[in-house]
């Protein structure tokens, strides 16, 4: 479930700056695209320990 909102979050930010749409918002989807894939990541590596 993170992985696709952290996907569908980095295509939103992509056509923004495509697009030249948002300013500030871009990055800040970026940032959280970034956060909720490192959150992926980390649970996903400690529920397998």
């Amino acid at each position: 479930m993170l992985l696709w909102i952290a996907i569908i979050i980095a295509v939103l930010w992509l056509l923004g700056l495509l697009g030249n749409i948002g300013g500030g918002l871009i990055h800040l989807l970026l940032v959280i695209a970034v956060v909720v894939l490192v959150v992926h990541f980390i649970r996903g590596r400690s529920s397998r320990v």
